[in-house]
């Protein structure tokens, strides 16, 4: 599965809880909505870096705009927007500061913040306590003939929202997303288009420090 991209708070589990357990052969993999704006947190374990990021994701036209969060404890002094435009397969880089551009072809396909059919249902939970709980469920890419994920993402049971994803795309490279503040919809589709400093934008990526 994903990208760009992602398991939660320890599972509280439905045990600990002293609530039932979810027959495992009544699960099904939720639908997650297609379009919605809000903000994630994405750790790259390789790094030991967080990135703050506000968030609008398109499914329907394939399309995501990530706006860098500036917090001044950052060591890192720059900030971008990036807009992922996987239906013509490039990625826009976006200087916050200097409106410098980077128009760079993307080598990966679109690949969806959603649960996939043939996903593994691994565990039903409440996160929080018992007066402001959430409950989700725990997915996973994991096959019997595997031993390991190489993706488990955490969705709301109510309306299927993403809560984590954490990828491993090799024992090295791992990445956790926490999505928080989600709404469906987008505010203004407008954000989706580069700005005029694209048209003649550099080919290679600009450094993010």
């Amino acid at each position: 599965m994903h990208r760009l991209l992602l398991v939660f708070l320890a599972a509280a589990g439905a045990s600990v809880l002293g609530l039932p357990r979810l027959d495992v052969s009544a699960a099904a993999p939720c639908r997650a909505p297609l379009q919605w704006e809000g903000r994630w947190v994405m750790y790259d374990h390789s790094t030991g870096r967080n990135s703050r990021s506000a968030v609008s994701y398109d499914g329907l036209k394939q399309r995501i705009r990530v706006l860098q969060q500036n917090k001044k404890h950052t060591p890192c002094q720059k900030f971008f927007e990036y807009i992922y435009l996987y239906q013509s397969m490039v990625m826009f880089q976006i200087d916050q500061k200097t409106k410098d551009c980077s128009k760079v072809a993307l080598t990966e396909a679109w690949d969806p913040y959603d649960v996939p059919d043939n996903s593994t249902f691994e565990d039903q939970y409440f996160i929080g306590g018992p007066s402001d709980n959430v409950e989700v469920q725990e997915w996973s890419d994991r096959k019997p003939a595997r031993q390991h994920e190489s993706w488990v993402g955490v969705y709301t049971v109510s309306d299927c929202y993403p809560v984590q994803e954490t990828y491993t795309r090799n024992t090295s490279v791992t990445t956790s997303t926490r999505f928080f503040n989600l709404q469906l919809g987008i505010s203004d589709p407008d954000v989706f288009t580069p700005p005029s400093t694209c048209q003649s934008a550099r080919l290679e990526r600009m450094s993010e420090c």
